[in-house]
């Protein structure tokens, strides 16, 4: 199996030259490392010089989705492993997944558990980020379970799904983890073969509050789907959760723009789903 790997970045020289380290350590090496630069104004373009056999792209700071998508598209391999820039790849990652995916050569897309750090310890990952093999659809709706340097995706999936949607500011990586886990089966490699560090204030997950504001977006994307209507109602009850979490927070702040717009939006979608209780009720 080749596999093209795809790395994002922005203003992180330093973890940067960490995640390559890890990629240049496996023991099941891919055939090409592309690096996108989003635009950075530190040193990061010097990277070349420490990793001269990468593929480097430079582009206007257009974001983490814009990046992976030119990566992806510059990418020559049928497999594409994504991995950002401050996480790492541990040793054996690419092996264990390639020996996942040869012995079942009918899932086109695959990930592994993960080990966090913060602020140089190893804390426990929330139990809502529970990893799970398979028909995983449900389990991805709440949050996003996957994290992208977890993923290895083969070529023919991304060209059936779609890319990364580049009108998302974040969340992007829930959005097509839904789009693929709605229609295909995603393998599970149930080991620890990546580290997430947090804590850093440049991270997107630190920079944007109210991530449900994002995730709704995704999910009103798949009722739009009309490939999707057997899922609509487990669709909208997560909807209808995340709108209500959303109107709770906005009487709280008192964001009067916010609370009639959420309120609007809870009254559509719990009449959609009363008009799909009423259809299942009849053809009972």
């Amino acid at each position: 199996m080749d596999i093209s790997v795809v790395i994002p970045t922005y203003n992180r020289f330093e973890t940067l030259k960490r995640a390559l380290t890890s990629i240049y350590s496996q023991s099941y090496m891919p055939k090409e490392v592309i690096i996108v630069d989003d635009g950075s104004t530190d040193n990061t373009s010097e990277i070349q010089t420490f990793f001269s056999q990468i593929q480097y792209f430079y582009q206007e700071n257009s974001g983490v989705s814009s990046a992976r998508n030119l990566g992806i598209q510059n990418a020559t391999c049928e497999w594409i492993a994504f991995l950002d820039s401050d996480d790492t790849w541990h040793e054996d990652k690419l092996k264990e997944q390639v020996a996942f995916h040869q012995q079942n050569p009918t899932i086109q897309m695959s990930y592994t558990d993960e080990l966090w750090i913060r602020d140089g310890r190893i804390i426990n990952v929330p139990k809502k980020f529970s990893k799970y093999g398979g028909e995983i659809f449900e389990h991805c709706l709440s949050h996003c379970i996957i994290a992208p340097s977890a993923t290895l995706i083969h070529r023919n999936l991304l060209d059936k799904i779609g890319l990364f949607d580049e009108a998302l500011e974040v969340c992007e990586d829930y959005d097509l983890w839904l789009r693929v886990s709605c229609e295909h089966s995603i393998g599970l490699v149930d080991k620890k073969l990546i580290t997430k560090y947090g804590g850093d204030t440049d991270q997107l997950s630190m920079k944007y509050w109210g991530m449900d504001r994002f995730r709704v977006i995704a999910l009103e994307k798949l009722l739009e789907n009309g490939k999707n209507e057997k899922k609509s109602s487990v669709i909208l009850t997560t909807l209808l959760r995340k709108y209500a979490l959303l109107l709770q927070g906005a009487k709280k702040h008192n964001k009067v723009v916010e609370i009639e717009m959420y309120s609007q939006k809870i009254s559509y979608y719990q009449a959609l789903f009363n008009n799909i209780f009423r259809k299942t009720l009849k053809y009972c």
